[in-house]
């Protein structure tokens, strides 16, 4: 029997209740899975969303999932252990993170994604080979333990699709890619698999379309899927309607909040407690200048725009304590006229390298997104006073690069917009020489880092950065290159440079929570009645990324164990 769908999200604060049990604040994938939690536990819940749009930066997001253990790595992906699991999160994120705090995410992690297939339309499946970021470390797969959804008709949550956010960019010829397509997508013709997985990818959409199908994948597949378990359990999501400050006793105990919608401000009490999950301070230029070095900021952000850090604001304000405010899930990427585009692929494939403003390399340009732009800032972590070692920074590759492989969403051999080299993203020149010269480098420099990487591409060996030794680089080279699936002589012109820039996909430090994603103060103490999930909490990854959907999993985990805690009240 069909499901009758029940649409729950409503424009502004008309409806919204004075007193609920469970008040949550954000509606990506965080106040999603607590709100469902706290629904399915038979309590009173609505969600207030400051955007006009509900799914949040998870929308715009990759949509992965990162939970080690969970059912559907358990029936699909190979043999895995709790225990390893452990080894690799504790030696990657060390002191920066409470042990206690890892801990409680890997046990809950399973049973989350157990609960919300039961309690929603989560359809996952495992991203066969998508390494974790560090396969080599401790207890770390180049097998991989990233999970992603089904790509999803949203025909099944009825209206609510009009006013979902969308991906961060669109898809060329709108088709719909998971990512276990784009690692195929991005080699072109160069394997088998590029050209099948191409076809499949129109297969499976033009199907689609022929059946009145409406598919949608990645971060949106993952909201829409959730979205299923808001209407089941009848949990609205008032669009709209920001937080403006907590309500607190004469303890300090929260009792609930105020939000501000088009018609003014409104109390609403919260029994069992407030679930803070609306996003991290990603497009607030005050708070990006207070933590974070330039060019970082909310121009170069991929979060939704509505992430302000109010959240961040309102648990200070009532004595919250924070950590890693300085540090961002960041994102490389291409200053593109219409955003940024995430360079997730063109930094591992052949004939490529990142220069900086001296001309020469300063990474192993295939490290993991995060680590990537720390080594483009400089320092520890990428964090500290001072400008920044390694910008600007540019992506230099060669014609075979751009005939082999897809960049920047644009398949191979085809031209690339007059607009791209208008706006200064992109440069071209028919020498290396020439190319140093436009970019203002030496141009002695530049020539010589390019003759050593060559050395490098004909032996398969990096011996000054290690590219295309960790799986990790692997995944996204073109493993019909030898000796060597990340290195490539660059050789043939004319030759490119695109502009790389510190871009993120959202900030990740927030306010410190416990194993109960209960807010804390500077003291340790709880601040009764208050919690916290997703980019308004201090991440327990720490200053590293353990592996692709490590933010997705970790808000939707500790999502639910707030929502259990405030029912157990």
């Amino acid at each position: 029997m069909k499901e009758t769908v029940r649409t729950v999200s409503v424009s502004g604060a008309a409806g919204l209740p004075a007193e609920v049990d469970v008040l949550v604040v954000g509606s990506g994938a965080a106040g999603m899975s607590a709100a469902i939690t706290s629904a399915a536990s038979g309590l009173e819940v609505v969600i207030v969303e400051k955007s006009q749009r509900w799914g949040g930066t998870t929308s715009r997001s990759g949509g992965g999932v990162w939970i080690p253990g969970n059912e559907v790595l358990a029936a699909k992906g190979p043999a895995d252990s709790t225990s390893d699991a452990r080894t690799y999160l504790h030696s990657l994120v060390g002191d920066d993170v409470p042990a206690e705090l890892i801990d409680a995410y890997l046990e809950h992690g399973p049973e989350t994604i157990a609960f919300l297939n039961r309690n929603s339309a989560l359809d996952l499946e495992w991203v066969r080979g998508y390494s974790d970021y560090f396969p080599e470390a401790p207890g770390g797969r180049a097998s991989g333990r990233s999970c992603e959804p089904k790509p999803f008709d949203v025909r099944t949550i009825g209206d609510d699709f009009t006013t979902m956010e969308p991906f961060y960019t669109p898809t060329p010829l709108n088709v719909v890619v998971r990512q276990s397509d784009y690692r195929w997508l991005s080699t072109g013709l160069r394997r088998w698999r590029g050209p099948v997985r191409m076809m499949a990818v129109g297969a499976r959409t033009f199907a689609a379309k022929a059946r009145g199908r409406r598919l949608v994948g990645l971060g949106n597949a993952l909201v829409a899927s959730l979205m299923v378990g808001l209407q089941r359990h009848g949990v609205p999501i008032h669009l709209g309607v920001a937080l403006s400050g907590l309500i607190t006793d004469a303890e300090g105990a929260v009792l609930g909040a105020r939000v501000t919608g088009s018609d003014g401000e409104h109390e609403v009490i919260a029994r069992r407690g407030v679930i803070l999950a609306c996003g991290g301070f990603d497009h607030d230029p005050a708070l990006r200048a207070q933590h974070h070095r330039a060019p970082a900021g909310p121009d170069l952000s991929l979060g939704v725009v509505t992430n302000t850090g109010d959240g961040l604001r309102a648990a200070t304000a009532v004595g919250a304590d924070t950590a890693l405010l300085d540090d961002a899930w960041w994102a490389p990427s291409i200053p593109l006229p219409r955003g940024p585009w995430f360079a997730l692929a063109e930094r591992s494939l052949p004939r490529s390298i990142i220069v900086n403003k001296r001309g020469e390399r300063f990474m192993n340009e295939s490290l993991p997104y995060v680590e990537a732009t720390h080594a483009m800032f400089g320092g520890e972590h990428g964090v500290g006073p001072g400008a920044a070692e390694n910008l600007p920074a540019w992506l230099v590759f060669d014609q075979t690069y751009r005939n082999r492989y897809l960049f920047a969403g644009k398949p191979a051999r085809s031209p690339l917009p007059k607009k791209w080299f208008d706006s200064g993203a992109l440069v071209k020149a028919d020498t290396v020489a020439e190319l140093a010269e436009r970019l203002g480098l030496s141009e002695g420099a530049l020539t010589a880092t390019v003759d050593r990487f060559n050395g490098f591409a004909r032996d398969g060996v990096d011996s000054d950065f290690h590219r295309g030794e960790s799986a990790y680089d692997h995944y996204y080279g073109d493993t019909s290159n030898k000796p060597n699936p990340s290195l490539g002589e660059i050789s043939t012109g004319p030759f490119y440079a695109a502009a790389i820039v510190p871009a993120d996909l959202g900030t990740k430090g927030g306010v410190r929570i416990d194993v109960r994603a209960r807010v804390l103060r500077d003291d340790d103490s709880v601040i009764d009645g208050l919690y916290a999930a997703g980019n308004v909490a201090a991440p327990v990854m720490g200053h590293t990324y353990a592996g692709p959907g490590a933010t997705i999993g970790p808000a939707m985990v500790f999502g639910r164990v707030a929502a259990l805690d405030a029912a157990s009240r």
